[in-house]
């Protein structure tokens, strides 16, 4: 949930959708999804420019609308707002995703209330996926056991690294080893699916390093992990320290080795990439709620700075929990700005973003120009040729390490 929101045209106070977005306009066959924005932590990570906020940053800031205790409120507040602007949109809920933040740093109460919000207004379909992260040290055996008899289905814990000095650089405050003993107390609570968060190109991490962390990750026994190179935003805490010489910057060649060896090392432990930055034991291992968003589904974020998108419009939510609860207490609209997406834009966008599933994209959906490129990347081995001749762009391994640039190239 990125901290800087970008610019748009003003949201109805009351949030109403145009005609072409609602379920009347054709959205019968996308499914729909929520995520729900948790945005407290109980401290910052030196890398984190998510909208996240600590007990100290809010004090003095918005008063008790920005309060942990009252929070789950606002946001079930937001739910009966978006039953409101769906309207009459028959379709049930089928993957609910809780982030933050630290969503766990709430009672698990609150998080099982506000899935029931979800339940009432919308219902859940079967086998509905319902996934909350966690910081390893914010559960227990008893509040996962909680979630689960919730409703819960899911859980992701971030792991960053099995390294203590990796861990100090990133300001992680968890104990080595408690992230895969969670992954124990998630399993021995009835959780069948668990996924690890894992990163890489952290400065002072060495390859031997992220192998041991691979090698914790996959000890523990979760059937899904996902791992992201690390990317240095401007403003945060670890920007500050690289530019003042304290910790060293890590380099591109570094990032594609550390790549290299996390899918040598999940792969043969039985994973497989179904994502550029994802492996799963098995198809239904993989996070359904991070495929709607990569397929261009519809999905709702409730909570401060959270986006949305249904039916090619995108909005998203002011940024500041008590700004976001005052708007809610108003009977009005938390939206900060929206865009509707044109056909071009949403074209672009399949491409952006389903070239970077092991399924890729259609090469039907590139122009002239992209198609040239895509034919370009066989030969030059960034995709696989296989399914090009089926008519799809799929990466190999090499084109993995070079998505962004492959994409840029298709897109044109």
């Amino acid at each position: 949930m990125p901290s800087v929101l970008p610019e748009g045209e003003p949201v109805p106070r009351d949030g109403a959708l145009p005609p072409h977005a609602t379920f009347g306009g054709g959205a019968a066959h996308r499914p729909l999804g929520f995520y729900l924005h948790v945005p407290y932590c109980a401290t910052r990570c030196g890398y984190c420019d998510f909208n996240t906020y600590t007990a100290t940053e809010l004090r003095g800031s918005g008063g008790a609308l920005a309060s942990r205790e009252n929070y789950a409120d606002a946001l079930i507040d937001e739910i009966r707002l978006a039953r409101k602007v769906l309207g009459d949109d028959p379709r049930q809920v089928e993957t609910v995703f809780v982030g933050g933040g630290t969503p766990t740093l709430l009672p698990a109460a609150d998080l099982v209330r506000m899935l029931r919000a979800l339940r009432e207004e919308f219902g859940l379909a079967p086998g509905a996926e319902v996934t909350t992260e966690a910081n390893p040290e914010s559960v227990d055996p008893a509040y996962l056991a909680e979630l689960r008899e919730g409703g819960f289905t899911r859980m992701s814990f971030g792991m960053q690294s099995a390294r203590p000095h990796v861990l100090k650089v990133l300001d992680r405050t968890h104990t080595p080893g408690r992230p895969e003993a969670c992954v124990a107390e998630a399993r021995a609570a009835g959780f069948a699916h668990v996924n690890l968060d894992l990163i890489y190109g952290t400065p002072g991490e060495s390859d031997d390093d992220w192998r041991a962390s691979l090698d914790a990750a996959i000890g523990a026994g979760p059937d899904h992990v996902s791992a992201y190179a690390l990317i240095v935003e401007d403003g945060t805490r670890l920007a500050s320290r690289i530019r003042r010489g304290e910790v060293p910057m890590t380099d591109d060649d570094e990032h594609a080795d550390r790549y290299l060896i996390a899918d040598e090392r999940l792969s043969a432990a039985g994973y497989s990439w179904y994502e550029v930055s994802n492996w799963a034991t098995a198809d239904a291992a993989r996070c359904r709620h991070n495929e709607l968003y990569w397929t261009g589904a519809d999905w709702w974020g409730a909570g401060p700075g959270a986006h949305s998108h249904v039916g090619g419009v995108r909005w998203w939510n002011v940024k500041h929990p008590g700004a976001y609860a005052q708007a809610l207490a108003e009977s009005r609209t938390p939206g900060a700005g929206r865009e509707i997406l044109t056909a071009e834009d949403r074209r672009v966008e399949r491409i952006l973003l389903e070239l970077r599933l092991a399924a890729g994209c259609p090469l039907d959906i590139l122009t002239g120009a992209g198609a040239a490129a895509a034919a370009r990347a066989v030969a030059d081995g960034l995709l696989a040729a296989a399914p090009y001749a089926e008519g799809r762009a799929v990466l190999t391994l090499r084109g993995r390490l070079l998505a962004d640039a492959v994409v840029r190239d298709l897109t044109d």
